[in-house]
């Protein structure tokens, strides 16, 4: 008899996971992440369109602002199939290519838009520190230079996790913890020494979020050392105003980052729902939040959106 966890080929199946312990309540989880999704998608459509539209917002900011759409785009449809499968057709089973798959555009995305954080906030640090030479530093050939190296580098991050991951017999239930592939889920259910996948992916990590993280940390002490430099506080408000709507994309992407590393590492008597609740938030509440952030706190954009809306000229 075939092994409920292989399928016909002999290759690894994996049960994703919709809400253990809630299952009578999925429905409802289907319809909260459909507005999730429906506002992540249109919103960052509508930032791609404003910028593509208004000539005064090409500029490498703005120009960083739509990669983040496009990546949070990417980011949202990576993870569409499989949850939509879980809650709404209850359809649990995924082979091992579809999801090495899933877990390879999943993790390019999250490490691409940590990428994205970093050099907006390079981008900020110029136009307050050095903003004479802005206009040089920040060519468009420049922020193009940036933004493939953004998209190589998690591409070569991402790009051995699921070889790595294909050497490893697999022989468990292989039972997922979430309603998709994550790499952290996935490295648990190996029957074979996993010591080189964690040590690679311990790594991977240090290269990227935390080094990310530091810089950006960084780059905002150097801001605010020369934000105090002004004189007038009117000024020095009005100068960090340009930076909230970035300080607040850094938060929302890091901190349920790191709530779900806390969870895992400390919250071992936590309900499974809470683990998959905080995987949750990580993944679908930045790209939904960051197009409402930046229309709410971007007076070009929010002066375009008013435009299309209401049909009239401000």
């Amino acid at each position: 008899m075939r092994n409920s966890s292989t399928n016909d080929t002999g290759s690894p199946l994996f049960t994703l996971t919709g809400l253990p312990g809630l299952e009578d309540s999925q429905h409802w989880m289907f319809l909260l992440l459909g507005v999730l999704y429906t506002v992540s998608i249109v919103g960052n459509s509508l930032i791609l369109f404003i910028v593509k539209e208004e000539q005064s917002l090409h500029q490498p900011m703005y120009y960083f602002l739509s990669l983040l759409s496009i990546n949070d785009l990417g980011a949202s449809l990576s993870t569409l199939p499989s949850v939509l499968a879980t809650f709404c057709f209850h359809t649990k089973k995924i082979t091992f290519d579809t999801c090495m798959a899933q877990m390879f555009f999943i993790h390019f995305f999250s490490f691409t838009e940590s990428g994205i954080l970093l050099a907006m906030s390079f981008d900020r640090y110029v136009a307050i520190c050095n903003p004479l030479k802005y206009p040089t530093i920040l060519t468009d050939t420049r922020v193009a230079q940036m933004s493939l190296s953004i998209g190589f580098r998690s591409f070569c991050v991402v790009f051995p996790l699921p070889f790595l991951l294909k050497r490893l017999p697999f022989c468990k239930a292989n039972i997922l913890s979430h309603a998709y592939c994550l790499y952290p889920d996935v490295i648990h259910l190996p029957c074979g020494d996993i010591t080189f996948n964690s040590i690679f992916g311990l790594c991977v990590i240090i290269s990227t979020f935390v080094l990310d993280s530091v810089l950006i940390l960084v780059s905002y002490i150097l801001i605010l050392r020369s934000v105090l430099a002004i004189a007038s506080q009117g000024e020095r408000l009005k100068t960090l105003n340009t930076c909230v709507s970035h300080i607040c994309a850094v938060l929302i992407f890091y901190v349920p980052m790191l709530g779900v590393s806390m969870v895992h590492r400390y919250g071992r008597y936590a309900p499974p729902y809470v683990y998959t609740l905080m995987s949750l938030v990580y993944l679908f509440v930045p790209p939904m939040l960051n197009p409402v952030i930046y229309s709410i706190k971007t007076k070009e954009i929010h002066r375009r959106l008013i435009r299309l809306f209401s049909g009239t000229k401000l």
